[in-house]
């Protein structure tokens, strides 16, 4: 019914409308993805994502493989945040079977998730400004990343799809040396932070690009079941980590920034923005709380080397750098699931493009899918 009453809309402008496909192989969309866009002129009245170009069947495959054989295909769901899928799949299997994972191996699945967000926002924050014309940022950005690739290759031995976590806990303990390069990488990062605010914060060109565009409410934001940076922008603190913690950020001290609409419009491009580089200087503070307070102990619960578990469900979930992703798996006594479903930020924020990308100019509709962070494998699943 909706997309006739947009026929219908079309038909009745007639030849005033111009339909652009932007993508499936556009720089500035962020992955395989396709936008139609309807136009008058250079003002775009219509915005329609058409998703699929990179849809892998990754449930399926969860259905197909044992459930300790899908963790590293979880890594493949968000593989700007990898690690974060591991935790929540983890997670997930672990409710399954009862399994408890020892206090070391929770702090260093947090350890991991929190160097991972940082990667993924730098990824979001110096792309964003290289989408409307800034290449300068960009490189800083990709700069700090890459300390970071240095950190998880040392971990894990991977540097962009990790599978460090097992069902259970953890697949390595800290290298030698591992908190004294942590520190080291931390201290050149508060530079960084710094140096972000007058290079961008503070420029006017980029406020007058990103402020007041796109900005959508609270009430908007959760009927659409925006999550993540994209919902805290709006001025609702609500993040996993303290409205329904898991690990052990209980024990940990730490913010949850929020859109104040300080430059522009609550909920703005700009809000979006300035939470994910706030939430970025709050990740550093819990790495350098985590490293502090590591306990001694296992890094691996005792978990069964075949998992049967016969009717029975478990969902579980974490904050990752998009907001809540999580894993609802089922089990019918076989040694894999009967059916995977996977909830993610992504795909939410994706619905909200037609509404907050109407009436504005079609250079902005970059600067705004920008803004939401959009990463195509949690869209295609």
């Amino acid at each position: 019914m909706q997309y006739e009453t947009q026929m219908y809309e079309t038909q009745q402008m007639g030849d005033q409308l111009m339909e652009l496909n932007m993508g499936p192989q556009h720089p500035s969309t962020h992955g395989v993805l396709r936008f139609v866009i309807h136009t008058d002129g250079e003002l775009i009245k219509r915005v329609e994502p058409d998703v699929g170009y990179l849809h892998r069947s990754i449930e399926k495959i969860g259905e197909q493989v044992t459930f300790q054989g899908f963790l590293p295909y979880t890594d493949r769901v968000d593989y700007v945040s990898a690690m974060t899928a591991n935790h929540a799949y983890a997670r997930a299997v672990e409710k399954l079977i009862d399994c408890s994972v020892p206090k070391r191996a929770q702090y260093l699945r947090m350890l991991a998730d929190e160097l991972c967000r940082i990667a993924s926002h730098l990824i979001a924050i110096g792309t964003y400004p290289m989408d409307i014309g800034a290449v300068t940022p960009f490189v800083h950005a990709l700069r700090e990343r890459e300390k970071i690739n240095d950190l998880m290759e040392a971990l894990c031995g991977a540097r962009l799809t990790y599978h460090y976590m097992r069902i259970g806990g953890v697949g390595f303990d800290l290298p030698k040396a591992f908190e004294t390069q942590v520190h080291a990488f931390l201290k050149s990062f508060y530079v960084f932070l710094d140096e972000l605010r007058p290079m961008l914060q503070d420029n006017t060109i980029f406020l007058k690009r990103v402020c007041h565009l796109g900005a959508f409410s609270k009430e908007d934001a959760i009927a659409y079941g925006i999550v993540g940076p994209n919902l805290r922008a709006t001025g609702f603190d609500h993040d996993l980590r303290k409205n329904a913690p898991y690990a052990c950020y209980e024990e940990l001290d730490f913010k949850i920034p929020v859109g104040m609409g300080e430059q522009g419009t609550l909920g703005d491009c700009y809000d979006r923005f300035d939470v994910r580089v706030k939430e970025m200087r709050q990740s550093a503070y819990l790495i350098e709380q985590i490293l502090g307070q590591m306990p001694e102990g296992d890094i691996l619960g005792k978990a069964p080397k075949t998992i049967r578990v016969k009717d029975k469900w478990a969902y579980a979930s974490v904050e990752s750098a998009r907001g809540e992703l999580g894993f609802f798996v089922v089990a019918n006594g076989q040694p894999n699931a009967y059916r995977i479903k996977i909830r993610s930020g992504s795909f939410a924020a994706m619905s909200m493009l037609p509404v907050i990308a109407k009436d504005v100019f079609l250079a902005d509709l970059v600067a705004i899918i920008a803004s939401l962070d959009l990463v195509a494998p949690e869209i295609d699943r």
